[in-house]
């Protein structure tokens, strides 16, 4: 019994061990040359419960896909990672310059339910598989870089280029999105596009209608401002997306050695004997008054004047109580004094309501001692029932 426990135990991690090493996602890549890994959305899927097909429903769930180098929170160097939308894949891609092997983890996030699974992407980097001493590197402005990664778009854009260099012997060395090279975001609207940078490499030389990129003439005109004129053979796009700037385009050619600067001559580390240390002169005075003046006499110059004439408004401009009712009707006066009068009243009132009517609310009375007036009779009725008031009235005016 103990025998079988024992061999339950060890076949156990086998089998583990083996779905651990099948659960990894190798991928080989050599120096020098692009790498893009796709994280479709569609594999993941049935990674999740519900799985893709569930009593006949296809699920379609969005997804967030995270990458980091394994044990480090970042990618290496030379990988970068994208994805636009939840509803979109994820795209690894980057050129290795060294070799070596790189672990990277994938924790993927379903924003339905949101569970959450983890795979890991093995790459290998082998030695360089091919030797491409001429590049270029073409700006094609009307791409995202979302949109170039895929393979069938690479390969319309290797075929336009073919053409162009006149050589099947044609190779990606690099994609870069314009944002990475300073590039300005761009706006959220339909026909406008981030750029994309597409270096590729060949063992063979440019053609001709590339090497007018390095002509006077073609520096000349984009350094002008106008589009630059390319030959015939150059004029290659079978689709309008994939065109090129040419005025953003450069041609590198690596056959040529490049010469090393050289090397600083080493000294022996002591200065030479010689000489006394002669400490550099003082700066010569300067007359700081110019600037006091200017900095704090005259705002403070300024300041004054202003409230000195803000003062003479407020102050000196002002009519008085005295004149402003000597040019003020009576029947305006009066009018101003019932008003004020009835409003304290009405505030002597809100303090309880077992009180009279005011005398305000009735037809004709006296403010002061409080009786009751005959109507005035009158027959012009274009004199105001106030002004006749303050005919019989003329006591209560406010006058001394």
């Amino acid at each position: 019994m103990a025998d079988w426990t024992g061999w339950r135990f060890i076949l156990t991690v086998c089998v583990t061990s083996v779905l651990v090493v099948e659960a990894d996602i190798t991928a080989h890549t050599p120096v020098g040359q692009l790498f893009v890994f796709e994280l479709q959305r569609e594999t993941f899927q049935n990674d999740f419960e519900p799985f893709l097909k569930h009593y006949g429903r296809v699920y379609n769930d969005p997804m967030l896909f995270k990458c980091n180098m394994q044990s480090f929170p970042d990618l290496p160097g030379w990988l970068r990672f994208t994805q636009r939308h939840h509803y979109d894949n994820g795209f690894l891609y980057g050129t290795p310059l060294a070799q070596g092997k790189s672990m990277i983890e994938i924790t993927v996030t379903n924003k339905r339910s949101y569970d959450t699974f983890r795979d890991r992407l093995i790459i290998t980097i082998d030695p360089p598989a091919k030797r491409m001493p001429y590049q270029a590197e073409f700006f094609i402005p009307l791409r995202e870089i979302e949109k170039v990664l895929p393979s069938t778009v690479q390969i319309e854009i290797r075929q336009d280029m073919m053409r162009m260099w006149k050589t099947d012997r044609l190779d990606f060395v690099n994609i870069t999105s314009a944002l990475d090279r300073g590039g300005r975001v761009p706006l959220p609207l339909a026909g406008h596009y981030e750029g994309v940078y597409v270096k590729v490499g060949s063992d063979q030389y440019f053609s001709e209608c590339l090497l007018t990129l390095q002509t006077a003439e073609h520096r000349r005109q984009c350094e002008a401002g106008g589009k630059a004129k390319i030959p015939g053979d150059c004029k290659v796009c079978s689709y309008p997306g994939n065109c090129v700037t040419w005025c953003k385009s450069t041609l590198i050619d690596l056959s040529r050695p490049v010469i090393p600067p050289p090397a600083p001559t080493m000294g022996p580390g002591i200065l030479d004997a010689g000489g006394v240390y002669e400490p550099p002169e003082s700066p010569p005075p300067r007359d700081f008054l110019p600037d006091y003046i200017v900095t704090v006499i005259v705002p403070l110059a300024l300041a004054i004047i202003l409230c000195l004439l803000l003062a003479y408004i407020m102050c000196c401009r002002r009519e008085g109580v005295e004149r402003r009712d000597g040019k003020t009707p009576d029947i305006q006066l009066y009018h101003r004094h019932t008003i004020h009068g009835n409003t304290s009243e009405l505030r002597s009132m809100a303090g309880c309501r077992g009180v009279p009517p005011p005398l305000s609310t009735l037809s004709m009375f006296n403010a002061r001692t409080g009786e009751t007036a005959p109507p005035f009779q009158t027959d012009s009725p274009s004199i105001p029932l106030i002004l006749a008031q303050q005919e019989i009235n003329t006591d209560t005016l406010p006058r001394k």
